[in-house]
């Protein structure tokens, strides 16, 4: 009796759980392809669920928005996690540092919506931000160790940096462009060889440019 209660409760959490993932999935399609004033009717239709489940699940337009926003968010932190593995410190930097250039790329007309959203919130702006430094800081501190990159960079510091990157996103050709400007900036936080040197190791004694002795 108690097991069948437990089932019977737990069910419709799991049909909820799928719900709220599809309408999740969905918002994003729906958003990307058609801006920030494409209807939660149209989201709802994606997402094969009446109105009323979206409207039980996120009440108001910016409620979904602001769920569709945390969760690419929290889905580029995951992708850090990850990334923690990869073999290559640098490259698994750069390779989601690239991932973020991708993503605004493909949002289109949800990029504005989602901006909207992440300004007009202070809290949410808050969480963005922390999540994200916390992402880079992984990848950052792995570099580091590593002796691949320069150490008086800061999580912050290579954000705000993406973002600069970012910001003309509504221009033709800006990924490209974006993307040649983010391989510069990994590029150029490489340490070189003879940054890596030992800091007690002297350098060559350069070989004396006299004459030769005749006999």
């Amino acid at each position: 009796m108690v097991d069948r209660s437990t089932e019977i409760v737990r069910k419709p959490r799991a049909d909820a759980v799928r719900n709220r993932e599809r309408v999740l999935e969905s918002a994003k399609a729906v958003f990307s392809a058609g801006g920030s004033e494409a209807s939660l009717e149209a989201v709802a239709r994606h997402a094969g669920v009446g109105i009323g489940t979206l409207y039980r699940h996120f009440p108001t337009r910016e409620a979904l928005y602001e769920a569709v926003y945390r969760r690419e968010v929290e889905q580029l932190g995951e992708l850090a996690e990850q990334l923690q593995c990869a073999p290559e410190p640098v490259e698994a930097l750069r390779r989601w540092l690239r991932a973020n250039v991708e993503f605004v790329a493909t949002k289109k007309g949800m990029v504005a919506a989602l901006a909207l959203v992440a300004h007009g919130s202070s809290e949410l702006h808050a969480y963005s931000f922390d999540r994200l430094t916390k992402a880079i800081g992984t990848l950052l501190a792995r570099a580091v160790a590593a002796g691949e990159i320069r150490a008086d960079i800061s999580a912050e510091d290579v954000l705000r940096a993406l973002i600069g990157m970012c910001y003309m996103h509504d221009q033709p050709g800006w990924q490209t462009t974006a993307l040649r400007l983010l391989d510069v900036f990994v590029d150029g936080l490489r340490l070189r060889p003879a940054d890596k040197a030992a800091p007690g190791a002297k350098p060559a004694k350069k070989k004396s440019a006299g004459r030769k002795k005749t006999r």
